[in-house]
């Protein structure tokens, strides 16, 4: 079986955000089954520089308004990657989606047609004499992978499409279409055409053969009106061929035994080093000792994220004698918002802009709860990293969060046991405050609990999120549509 796999970013040489972190370790998960993956990126010049050299160069000539695009066989890491080589496209330093001005790039209509169109020439063989049998794709900038396979007619690869963000739709102005390179008919309801506008989202849910999503509860709500950003009749349309599998986390890289970035090791069996961990991330965000537990936020900071809701929340914090530790960057509204809590709470919050991603490990082993209060949530691994390290996740009952985090029971018995205090977690229902506020009272309750805490903290760091599971389901799922690979 071989697995054409489509996508932009990839950890540790690129990274925006979790997509990158998937696109580690699924790809050699997938290998582990037999299966033979190739990755296919565009040549930002992060990626150029972290990929080992795999042979000669194919020339595909003019594309896309680029003079010359090349294909650059590579492997990044222990896989065999190709790099589309176009620097009228892609060789910009910084974000590859957007400017030094926080904007979109304006050609990216025809910087991720490319990348779509170049997973198609896949197609016929002819690029390094490897055919694949399913074209994998992901997100939005690799959405028109299936619209060019489905105009290039004929018997050809399956196509899987996995959404992780569906509020991210790649939307462009139907003026953009005549860059593309497709058929006429394409711009229509059947096809790209969305409000009047084209979607590249759209592009890969209408003509990928399956459509996958990265939790079992996600793929539920983006059929509904509140979650479905205008696609939900689309997708209902196709509830035959969309499946929810949820995430996995590369263990290799977030393991509190042996993590390089922490202070201190430890394990649920030597939880020595969480202690360790949590004097010196104190210390680090300048936040003296307490008795409270420390909340630790890795997040982007945005809207979707609900971190607005924790900034309402943070007397429910100080009430529990919490502290609060924030990495993250993103909307200046958010920022600007948070850097004055820090400012009018000094011991309580903390803060740190920008991306860092030693200090994120360093969180996670220092926090006692990981707070991701989001509005929605297509998977999130936050949660499971802090479960793995002891830290443990306040969330909102919403996709892979529902499915990963589940209330840690009651408390104030007199006596706590692991019985008495099933879960590993906390979870709120509403995206409201009061709710929020609701569940960190609970958590404050379960820490002046020590023996129920630890029942319930063990229980989470000895959970299995590794990437078995969702590799198989991948495999079964590539099997079912070409059955004779």
């Amino acid at each position: 079986m071989r697995v054409l796999y489509v996508s932009t970013e990839v950890h540790p040489a690129l990274k925006t955000g979790g997509l990158a972190d998937v696109n580690a370790a699924l790809p050699g998960a997938l290998a582990s089954r037999g299966i033979d993956v190739a990755l296919l990126l565009p040549g930002f010049p992060a990626l150029m520089e972290a990929a080992t050299a795999g042979g000669a160069p194919v020339s595909l000539g003019a594309a896309f308004g680029c003079p010359l695009v090349n294909l650059m066989p590579c492997r990044l890491g222990d896989l065999p990657a190709w790099l589309i080589d176009a620097p009228a496209l892609y060789g910009r330093t910084g974000n590859p989606y957007v400017g030094p001005d926080g904007q979109d790039w304006p050609d990216n209509a025809r910087r991720f047609a490319l990348l779509g169109w170049v997973a198609a020439r896949f197609a016929d063989g002819g690029i390094g004499d490897w055919r694949p049998d399913i074209v994998h794709s992901h997100d939005w900038h690799a959405g028109l992978a299936g619209a060019y396979l489905r105009a290039r007619g004929g018997a050809g690869p399956g196509s899987v499409f996995t959404v992780h963000n569906l509020a991210y739709q790649g939307n462009f102005p139907a003026t953009t279409f005549p860059d593309l390179a497709l058929p006429p008919h394409f711009f229509s309801m059947h096809g790209l055409e969305f409000h009047g506008a084209l979607s590249f989202m759209k592009a890969g849910l209408f003509y990928a053969d399956r459509i996958t999503t990265v939790s079992p509860t996600y793929a539920r709500e983006i059929q509904s009106a509140e979650h479905g950003f205008g696609m939900e009749g689309l997708l209902r349309s196709r509830a035959g061929a969309l499946s929810g599998i949820l995430n996995g986390v590369d263990t290799s890289t977030w393991d509190p035994r042996r993590d390089p970035a922490l202070p201190a090791r430890f394990s649920a069996d030597a939880l020595e080093g969480k202690a360790v961990c949590r004097q010196a991330l104190r210390a680090e965000f300048g936040l003296p000792q307490a008795g409270g537990p420390l909340f630790g936020v890795v997040s982007r900071l945005t809207a979707q994220k609900g971190l607005d809701l924790l900034l309402e929340a943070l007397p429910a914090i100080a009430a529990i004698d919490g502290q609060g530790a924030l990495l993250g960057t993103g909307e200046r509204a958010l920022e600007a918002a948070w850097q004055l809590a820090a400012a009018s709470h000094p011991g309580r919050v903390a803060v740190r802009h920008g991306y860092d991603e030693a200090l994120a490990h360093r969180i996670f082993g220092g926090a006692d709860i990981i707070a991701v209060p989001s509005r929605f949530e297509p998977c999130g691994l936050t949660q499971m990293y802090g479960l793995l390290y002891g830290a443990l996740p306040l969330v909102r009952r919403t996709g892979g969060l529902a499915d990963t985090v589940h209330e840690a029971g009651r408390v104030g018995a007199a006596t706590h046991t692991a019985a008495d205090a099933p879960g590993n977690g906390f979870v709120f229902e509403l995206p409201h405050v009061t709710d929020l506020s609701a569940a960190i009272a609970r958590a404050g309750a379960l820490w002046r609990s020590p023996t129920a805490w630890q029942a319930v903290r063990n229980a989470g760091m000895r959970a299995e999120f590794g990437w078995a599971h969702a590799a198989g389901h991948y495999a079964d799922l590539y099997r079912q549509i070409r059955p004779e690979a």
